[in-house]
C-alpha cells in the first residue's frame, strides 16, 4: 500500500493553525535576570528605570575656570574685572565643580595675569558650561521599556544609570534531536554508507542568530522506542525541540509516530517544495518540528516555521536595514571642518518620513539609544534647513517606525507609561516622545510632523487651559483636543524646605537658587504668569535663566543641591523625595490632527488612556486625576 501524507495543507494555513493551537496551550517566553554588560541583544521582560542619575556630580564642561557666576557680573570689553586666584578654580573637561562656584569660563575667553589673577570681558550666567547633575539620564527615568532589544547605547545608559542587573526574556532552548543508522558525528574520513550529522551545526547558527539556543543530542538510531525516549527527554528540557529526518516516506521513518506516542500532530505535509515532508507537533506549549533530513529542506521549513515561533517568543518582527528620504524638523547646523553624523528620531506622519535630530552633545549617550537613524552631513557642508528632504541611514526597522506614534510636545512622565502600556498591549506599536515643550507641541502639529502633542497651556485672562490656544493656532479646526489627566503643579523644594520657603514670592528671597523650565513649555508660562501675579520682577530671580527640559530634570538639580526650588509636578517631586508646595491643578492634554484620528496608533493611544492598568499607573506615580480620559473636549 503506498504511503500516504496525512495533509498537504498551504503553508499559511499551517501557520494559521499551529502557532494558535500553541498559543492556546499556553506558548510563552520565560523570563530570567542577566547582568547588563552581558545583555546585549537580549530583549526585557519588563521596563527599567534608572537607579542614579547621569551624570551624578555637576562637572565642568570646558577646560577653564570655576567661579562664582555673580563676581563676574558688569564686566565689559570697555570694563573688565580681575578675578583674583582665590576667586577661582582652574577647572578640566569632566572635573567636578568646586563647592561655591557655579558657572565655568572657557579658558580661551581668559586673559592669565602675571600674578596669578585672569581677566574677564564678558560676565558668566549661572551654570554655564556645565554638565548638570542628570543632564543625561535622571534617576527614577524609564531608560528602557518592555519587550525592547538592548542595544550597545542602552547598555551605556543603563550602567550610567545605575542598573547592574536586568529582567530579560530568556533566550528559547531549541532541542535538535538527528536521527538515523547512517549518521555519524562529524569526522574527517567517514566511510562509504556513513553520512556526516551536519544538519544540527546548520540549525544551531540559524538559531543563534534568531537570539535562541540549541542543545543538540546525541545521535539516535532509527528505532521508534529510543526516537520516543529521547524526544521525551528533549521536551522535558527545552522550549522546542527539532526533531531531524524520519519525517518522510521510507521504511525506518517513525518520526510520525513518535509525535504522536509524546505528544500530537497537528499536521503531516505541508503544501511546499522542498520541505513538504515536515511535521508541525507539539507536547502541550512545547513545539515539536520535524524536518526533513535533505539540508536545504530542513532550512526552508525551519526559516517558514520556527524563526516565526521564535519572534512570536519575543514579540518582535524582523529587520530590514536601510536608508530613507526624510524631511528634516528642524535645521542642522555643522561645522565645515567635519563629517558630522547626526542622530535622528524618524516619524511617520501622513505620507512623509519626519526626522527630528536628537540632542548632539558627546556625553548624552541616551541620545543615541533612542535614535532611528542617522543623518550624515558632509565636510564642507554647514548643514540642512528645515524642511529639506535628507536621507537618513537606519537603525530600526522602517516596519517600526511606520508603526510608531509620535509624540512631540510637553513633557511628562507619564508618556513613558503610555508608551510601555501601548507596546505591551499590541507588540507592533510604540510610542516615541519628544519633550520640546506645548508651545512647540502645537507648532509641530501645524507643520504636521507629530500625530499627538502633549499641552498644558494656561490663559491668563480667563483661567483655562489650553482652548484659546487652540482656536489661535487652528482658527479653522483640523484638530481634536483630548483630555488627558489633571495634575498638581506647583514648587518643588529640597527636603524639609531649609529655606521656609511658603509660597510662590519666596524665590526672591535672598540665597534662593532657583531653576527653570525652557522658554515655550507650558510650565514656564504658568512661572511666568505667577511672576505677574506676586508682582515679581524676573531679573530678581537667582537662577531664572537657568532651564531644564523635563520635571525630572528639575527635580534632580534640587535633589542634589545644586538648586533650592522649580516649578514641576507632584509626580516628579514625589521620585525625588522632595517637599512640594501645590500652587494648582492644571489640565495636561493631547492635541491630535483629524488626518490621523482613525488610525490604528491613535485608536490604541485613546483606548490605552481609558485603561485601569493607566489609571493604576498614575496612582502609583501621585499628583494626578483621571476624569473621562480619551474624552474629545468642547473648544467651543
Amino acid at each position: 500500500m503506498a504511503f500516504h501524507y496525512l495533509s498537504n495543507v498551504p503553508l499559511e494555513q499551517a501557520k494559521k493553525d499551529y502557532f494558535g493551537t500553541l498559543k492556546g496551550q499556553g506558548f510563552l517566553a520565560r523570563s530570567e535576570y542577566v547582568r547588563v554588560p552581558e545583555a546585549l541583544g537580549r530583549m526585557t521582560a519588563r521596563a527599567v528605570y534608572a537607579h542614579i542619575n547621569a551624570p551624578h556630580y555637576a562637572c565642568s564642561a570646558m577646560d577653564g575656570i570655576a567661579l562664582f557666576a555673580g563676581d563676574s557680573f558688569g564686566a565689559t570689553e570697555t570694563t573688565p574685572i580681575v578675578l583674583s586666584k582665590g576667586q577661582f578654580s582652574v577647572v578640566d573637561t569632566g572635573d567636578p565643580i568646586p563647592e561655591g562656584t557655579d558657572a565655568v569660563i572657557m579658558v580661551e575667553e581668559l586673559v592669565k595675569n602675571e600674578d596669578g589673577s585672569v581677566t574677564i570681558h564678558a560676565p558668566a550666567t549661572p551654570w554655564q558650561h556645565i554638565r548638570q547633575i542628570g543632564e543625561d539620564i535622571c534617576a527614577g527615568e524609564m531608560i528602557l521599556p518592555s519587550f525592547m532589544e538592548v542595544t550597545p547605547a542602552a547598555i551605556g545608559a543603563m550602567i550610567a544609570g545605575g542598573v547592574l542587573e536586568l529582567e530579560v526574556l530568556a533566550k528559547p532552548l531549541v532541542g535538535i534531536i538527528p536521527t538515523g543508522d547512517e549518521i555519524v558525528p562529524p569526522c574527517a574520513d567517514p566511510a562509504p554508507g556513513e553520512i556526516l550529522e551536519f544538519n544540527s551545526s546548520i540549525f544551531s547558527a540559524m538559531l543563534s542568530s534568531w537570539g535562541a539556543a540549541a542543545k543538540t543530542y546525541p545521535i539516535v538510531p532509527d528505532r521508534y522506542d529510543e526516537i520516543c525516549s529521547a524526544l521525551a527527554k528533549a521536551v522535558e528540557e527545552c522550549d522546542m525541540v527539532i526533531l531531524n529526518a524520519g519525517s518522510s516516506a521510507g521504511r525506518d521513518d517513525y518520526s510520525v509516530s513518535a509525535v504522536k506516542g509524546v505528544g500530537q500532530v497537528l499536521y503531516h505535509g505541508i503544501a511546499i517544495r522542498p520541505g513538504k515532508p515536515a511535521i508541525l507537533g507539539c507536547k502541550g506549549a512545547v513545539p515539536i518540528l520535524g524536518v526533513p533530513g535533505y539540508p536545504v529542506s530542513g532550512i526552508i521549513v525551519i526559516e517558514e516555521l520556527l524563526r516565526p515561533l521564535i519572534d512570536i517568543w519575543f514579540g518582535r518582527e524582523s529587520r530590514a536595514e536601510n536608508s530613507v528620504s526624510a524631511s528634516l524638523a528642524r535645521p542642522v547646523v555643522s561645522g565645515l571642518k567635519y563629517r558630522e553624523y547626526v542622530r535622528v528620531r524618524v516619524g511617520s506622519v501622513g505620507d512623509s518620513l519626519i526626522a527630528s535630530p536628537l540632542p548632539r552633545g558627546s556625553g548624552v549617550v541616551s541620545s543615541f539609544m533612542k535614535a532611528d537613524g542617522l543623518l550624515e552631513v558632509p565636510q564642507e557642508t554647514e548643514g540642512y534647513a528645515a524642511g529639506e528632504e535628507v536621507r537618513v541611514r537606519l537603525l530600526t526597522d522602517e516596519k517600526r517606525i511606520q508603526n510608531t506614534l509620535t509624540v512631540i510636545g510637553s513633557h511628562d512622565p507619564l508618556l513613558d507609561e503610555l508608551a510601555d502600556l501601548i507596546h505591551r498591549e499590541n507588540r507592533r506599536l510604540f510610542l516615541s516622545s519628544a519633550h520640546v515643550g506645548s508651545m512647540g507641541g502645537i507648532m509641530a502639529i501645524r507643520r504636521g510632523e507629530a500625530h499627538a502633542a502633549g499641552i498644558h497651556l494656561l490663559d491668563t485672562a480667563t483661567g483655562e487651559y489650553n482652548r484659546s490656544y487652540i482656536k489661535k493656532y487652528f482658527p479653522h479646526g483640523g484638530v481634536y483636543l483630548v483630555r488627558c489627566v489633571g495634575r498638581q503643579q506647583g514648587l518643588m523644594m529640597q527636603k524639609s524646605n531649609p529655606l521656609g520657603i511658603a509660597s510662590f514670592a519666596d524665590i526672591v528671597k535672598d540665597n534662593v537658587r532657583y531653576v527653570n523650565r525652557q522658554k515655550g513649555s507650558g510650565t514656564r508660562v504658568l512661572t511666568d504668569y505667577l511672576c505677574e501675579r506676586y508682582g515679581i520682577d524676573r531679573e530678581r530671580i537667582y537662577g531664572y535663566e537657568r532651564e531644564e527640559m523635563t520635571h525630572n530634570a528639575v527635580a534632580v538639580q534640587i535633589a542634589c543641591g545644586s538648586a533650592d526650588a522649580g516649578m514641576g509636578i507632584f509626580s516628579a517631586a514625589k521620585i525625588y523625595g522632595l517637599d512640594f508646595l501645590p500652587i494648582c491643578e492644571e489640565e495636561y492634554d493631547l492635541l491630535i490632527p483629524e488626518s490621523v484620528w482613525n488610525t490604528d496608533r491613535i485608536r490604541q493611544l485613546l483606548k490605552t488612556l481609558k485603561s485601569d492598568a493607566f489609571r493604576e499607573r498614575l496612582e502609583a506615580m501621585g499628583g494626578y486625576t483621571v476624569s473621562n480620559p480619551g474624552e474629545i473636549i468642547n473648544i467651543g
